[in-house]
């Protein structure tokens, strides 16, 4: 059996005979052709109408050794039949497919493809009984989003790298947008300031309402929002403080009785965890992702990438009496789902489950480290709280006054008398009030105001901006949009944090320079065409997310949907480079200003033919600058070569700005351009180490061939340039060994 992780194919180990074999893949072996392949640059693949592309998969890092040693052992010991057990969604079954393709092409044909939502025994032992072939739906949907995000990727990070950006993508740019948008409404936000008074009074909060809405000096928020405990007249809310402070006590006018009840919420999906895990625990997502697939990985709960808020009968069987024998039958409810379940569903035995305790009856885990015991207790209780009946709490809402004040004065009173699904979250709810107030509660009766500091408290305050998005609200947004999926939520966060599009700011996800510039000087290109949907814009991502679903589900062709991809995507970026052509980009205005600065305003005025720079063309624009550059002025590297410099030092696994620095040059515009330049400097430096990295399979494939020509050893042909293996040799041995090989004769 083959499952993903090694933690995971540990745990399979215990509930498996000694005849089988459990081994870990690792995740992906092999993708679209990354870093080092022959492939590595190609943005798309061609196919026909009726088709997806057959690109060249390559393996990924560490994976070909893995996964011979694997082949060797499996022949070693004879196995006749391949279980693959990857995880059970789309990036799983993609995962498997590579895999019974390598295996069936080493004569390993009896295969079956497995899934279990939960790592116990029964649930392992039935996923055999339940084995099924690959489901290419499934394949196919993995197959086009990476199309998908290739083609939009690599197209569209070049058209970006005029603005020195590392990367577009196509879920990664819009999740950009809602942050920037968000920082933009912080800096259009105006204050507004107000006054408010509120003080307590057996223990409970009291506010005076100061106005109205229909009164003249009503105060409202910047959303027209009417808020009746604030006012912008100082002198009233001061007279309040006054009086409240003479007469120490209130009188109640009105009181009028009610019940709160409080439902329980669903188990969780993917985003409410992470959401939950961040409130409650103060969690980053990547902490709370780590340590959720690490007690998934060791059997202790479900699969923790999903939507669906549904759970199996005889987990909940299991809560439920764990409830009633605890607790009481009172305290049962008729179990919560969440939006994507329908009517009637609840008793459905759902192969996408919740994420809940995979043994229910376990409430805290006898081992495990603080993480691991703190999430599970918090997934253990959102279980267990579904399943539970409501809270109840008794409420008073109370009409008060102060002598010599006109201005009426409320509160509310509150205390729970019936606990429900809250008992199992007394770790996360504190200070519930239980009991009514001490004072009276009927019309006449006196409070007096509770003897503590600033009571009353005159509040002199203006509106905050909206906050800035956290990590985990990020996520509620890209789920409220439609874009991205619970495996792609934590990595788009990560990849903008990597790219140095946002900081994370105290919690809050704040925009850089190049993030601003990102979204509000290049997608414009690609989302203000007029003849074509918005390429990053949230409407035609969540779209392009529903047609990936509905090849999942077969309800759409695959090769349809790719197809209709790539058509509106040449047209969105072709229209996106014109445009871009049409107009001086920002680099080309700069360099123009710098190029402008040491002449007098005669000759600045000759060189612009009287206009203004911001009123050139893009062709103006270019003929100037090249018209300044002849004359001998020094210019910039080009967008080419600042381009391969970011190729290479990533291929090479290199801090840019080391390399710069090595070379006496602080950022990459004091680049200069040429051959004698120095960007053509550092270029030359790169692939002369470049010269040192593993040899490509090209020229792995001709060593062999020419050392089976020539019918030497391949190990005398390594040790001709001092190498130990083929395994080992790098470019520039390889390349040297080629030539030698070249003038050889055949023995």
């Amino acid at each position: 059996m083959i499952l993903e992780s090694g933690a995971k194919a540990n745990t399979v180990k215990k509930y498996l005979g000694k005849e089988w074999i459990v081994q870990a893949c690792g995740g992906h072996v092999e993708d679209l052709p990354g870093k080092g392949s022959k492939d590595s640059s190609k943005p798309m693949w061609e196919s026909d109408l009726d088709t997806l592309p057959e690109p060249p998969w390559s393996w990924t890092i560490g994976a070909k050794k893995k996964i011979t040693e694997m082949i060797k052992h499996a022949k070693s010991s004879n196995v006749d039949e391949i279980y693959i057990a990857t995880d059970p969604d789309r990036e799983g079954e993609f995962i498997a497919w590579r895999l019974s393709e390598i295996f069936t092409k080493k004569g390993f044909s009896n295969q079956k493809r497995v899934t279990f939502n939960e790592i116990t025994k029964d649930s392992v032992i039935k996923s055999l009984s339940d084995a099924r072939e690959i489901d290419y739906s499934l394949v196919d949907s993995a197959k086009v989003r990476r199309f998908m995000d290739r083609l939009v990727g690599f197209e569209c990070s070049r058209f970006s790298r005029s603005w020195r950006l590392a990367s577009m993508g196509r879920v990664q740019t819009p999740t950009l947008g809602f942050i920037v948008e968000k920082e933009l409404e912080r800096e259009q936000h105006i204050p507004i300031k107000f006054q408010s008074v509120n003080f307590y009074s057996g223990e409970i909060n009291f506010k005076v309402r100061f106005h109205e809405k229909d009164d003249e000096q009503a105060w409202s928020d910047d959303s027209g929002k009417h808020h009746p405990d604030r006012t912008y007249n100082l002198e009233l809310a001061k007279s309040a403080i006054k009086n409240l402070e003479v007469n120490n006590s209130i009188e109640i006018i009105t009181i009028k009785s009610g019940k709160n009840s409080r439902k329980p919420k669903p188990p969780f999906t993917t985003d409410t965890l992470l959401q939950t895990a961040s409130s409650n625990l103060g969690w980053s997502v990547s902490r709370t992702s780590n340590v959720a697939g690490a007690l998934y990985n060791s059997g202790h709960v479900t699969y923790i990438r999903t939507d669906s808020t549904r759970t199996n009968k005889e987990a909940r069987d299991t809560v439920q009496k764990y409830i009633s024998d605890k607790y009481g039958k009172e305290y049962l409810g008729p179990g919560m789902l969440g939006s994507d379940a329908k009517n009637g569903s609840k008793n459905v035995q759902d192969a996408h489950e919740a994420i809940r305790p995979t043994r229910p009856e376990i409430i805290k885990l006898k081992s495990g480290n603080e993480d691991s015991q703190a999430l599970y207790r918090l997934i253990w209780a959102r279980f267990a709280a579904s399943q539970m009946s409501e809270s109840i709490r008794e409420t008073r809402s109370i009409k008060a006054k102060t002598n010599n004040f006109e201005k009426m004065i409320t509160g509310m009173a509150s205390w729970r008398i019936h606990s429900g699904w809250e008992e199992v979250y007394t770790e996360y709810h504190n200070n519930v009030k239980i009991n009514p107030p001490k004072y009276d509660l009927e019309h006449g009766a006196k409070w007096p105001l509770d003897k503590i500091d600033n009571n009353p408290d005159l509040v002199i305050d203006e509106t905050k901006p909206p906050r800035r998005y956290s990590e985990s609200s990020i996520v509620q947004e890209m789920k409220k949009a439609g874009i991205g999926r619970p495996s792609t939520y934590v990595t788009t966060i990560q990849t903008l944090n990597k790219r140095k599009y946002v900081e994370n700011n105290n919690g809050s996800l704040k925009p850089t320079e190049s993030g601003r510039i990102m979204w509000l000087e290049v997608v414009p290109f690609y989302n203000n065409q007029e003849n074509h949907e918005g390429l990053f814009d949230k409407e035609f991502t969540a779209k392009m997310e529903m047609n990936l679903d509905a090849i999942e589900n077969s309800s759409k062709s695959a090769p349809t949907v790719w197809h209709n991809f790539v058509g509106n995507f040449q047209e969105i970026n072709s229209s996106a480079k014109i445009w871009k052509r049409s107009v001086p980009s920002k680099k080309q205005i700069i360099l123009l200003n710098n190029l402008l600065m040491g002449k007098n305003n005669t000759d600045q005025k000759k060189i612009l033919s009287g206009k203004k720079i911001e009123e050139l063309t893009g062709d103006e624009m270019r003929a100037i600058l090249d018209e300044v550059i002849e004359s001998g002025a020094t210019f910039p590297a080009s967008d080419k070569q600042i381009g391969l410099i970011v190729k290479l030092t990533d291929k090479l696994n290199l801090d840019l700005d080391d390399i710069l620095k090595s070379n006496s040059i602080d950022s990459v515009d004091q680049l200069t351009g040429g051959r004698e330049g120095s960007a053509s400097i550092i270029i030359g430096k790169l692939i002369e180490k470049d010269g040192d990295n593993l040899a490509t399979e090209p020229q792995v494939k001709a060593i062999k061939t020419m050392v089976e020509r020539l019918g030497i050893k391949v190990e005398d042909a390594m040790a001709i340039v001092k190498t130990t293996t083929i395994e080992e040799i790098n470019k520039r041995d390889a390349s040297e060994l080629i030539g030698k090989m070249k003038k050889m004769k055949k023995k």
